[in-house]
């Protein structure tokens, strides 16, 4: 799977709603009931990071939930990319980007949404042929402004900005030609999962996809 191939799957996955919920699984119980919640509430695009011992197994429970497109975030090596695929993961997420990584996703054909930070990141993966790419951590590196910034000279380029984005600034990132949607973690707080409050989630999901610029 080319650059350019992974970046066109990724971008029908990033179109599917305004957010694309950043999740921590910590108990595998947990899986099925999260994503039904988020896909209910209008959130079908899920990024499960492998932050935690079960992540893999939750990816597996969750691929099941109809109308949820599942994935795998944390992606830091050829090792997870392999793992992520065998566990059912429709695409993947990296907080930064290697060259290792890159010919991972290839070989497994795993659309794989690369981090950015700086121009330097979005020219080098203009060159290989990606045209959309995630930017992390969002806030910490301008924020919106920032991203305003990168659609002057690289407008080829579009953004699924994470990193500190919540229902208080997402609109200022979705107001920008070159975003496409944005990544967060405030639709399945921790609290809420560990108390099963699923209908909480529900709500929260609804919220957030509901929003636009």
């Amino acid at each position: 799977m080319t650059p350019a191939e992974q970046s066109a799957a990724s971008r029908k996955i990033c179109e599917l709603a305004p957010i694309v919920p950043v999740i921590v699984v910590k108990e595998v119980a947990h899986a099925v009931p999260l994503a039904t919640a988020l896909v209910k509430g209008g959130l079908p695009a899920l990024e499960v990071t492998l932050r935690s011992d079960c992540a893999l197994e939750a990816i597996r429970a969750m691929a099941d939930v109809e109308g949820g497109v599942v994935g795998a975030g944390t992606l830091l090596t050829p090792a997870d990319v392999k793992a992520a695929k065998a566990a059912g993961a429709k695409f993947g997420v990296s907080p930064g980007i290697t060259d290792n990584l890159i010919k991972a996703c290839a070989d497994e054909g795993l659309p794989l949404l690369p981090g950015t930070a700086t121009p330097s990141d979005v020219m080098k993966l203009l060159e290989l042929g990606y045209d959309m790419v995630k930017f992390f951590p969002a806030e910490t590196n301008g924020g919106a402004p920032a991203l305003k910034n990168f659609g002057g000279p690289l407008p080829q380029m579009s953004f699924c900005p994470t990193g500190g984005i919540n229902m208080g600034n997402a609109r200022d990132y979705l107001s920008l030609k070159n975003v496409v949607c944005c990544g967060g973690s405030w639709v399945a707080p921790d609290k809420l999962v560990q108390t099963g409050d699923w209908a909480a989630i529900e709500t929260l999901a609804r919220e957030a996809a509901a929003l636009t610029a």
